[in-house]
């Protein structure tokens, strides 16, 4: 049995409608796949672009890193500055408190003896004159003793400055 032309027109036209199908199918997905290129395409031009500002970002930490590291040099320079100046404040404190104390103990002490001497020569003197008025010399030891209350007063507040 041979098959005529007419057989094998029908058998073609049969598998040509078969393979049509698969055809069409074919194609759509070369067309998927088409679109897939252009989406990975599109995907690998976002990485890049990620990759470029993962990169920018190092930079700026590292900027920053950088930043940080000149703060604490800075910050450890004031610290070494601060102390300096407490130790010279603490220097000029001892420095005053002793000139206070040496005022307080030796400079008001001389000064209250001259002032009462003086008064002793100045009644020797007015015996020998007979001069009644000691006003003055009573007006040095009062703005003396004057100036000794003040002083007391400044270092009560002082005190009372320190325990509050």
């Amino acid at each position: 049995m041979a098959l005529t032309p007419e057989d094998l027109q029908a058998i073609g036209s049969l598998i040509q409608n078969s393979i049509q199908p698969l055809r069409d199918d074919i194609q759509d997905i070369k067309g998927d796949m088409q679109s897939m290129k252009t989406d990975m395409q599109g995907m690998k031009a976002d990485i890049q672009n990620m990759k470029t500002d993962i990169q920018n970002m190092k930079t700026d930490i590292q900027n920053m890193k950088t930043d940080i590291q000149n703060m604490k040099t800075d910050i450890q320079n004031m610290k070494t500055d601060i102390q300096s100046l407490d130790e010279r404040l603490q220097k000029l404190e001892n420095r005053v408190t002793h000139i206070e104390l040496t005022l307080e103990n030796e400079t008001n002490h001389n000064i209250q003896l001259l002032a009462e001497n003086h008064i002793t020569l100045v009644d020797k003197l007015n015996e020998a004159i007979r001069v009644q008025d000691k006003s003055i010399l009573y007006e040095v030891q009062v703005s003396d003793l004057k100036s000794r209350v003040e002083h007391l007063e400044r270092e009560m507040a002082d005190i009372r400055a320190k325990i509050a």
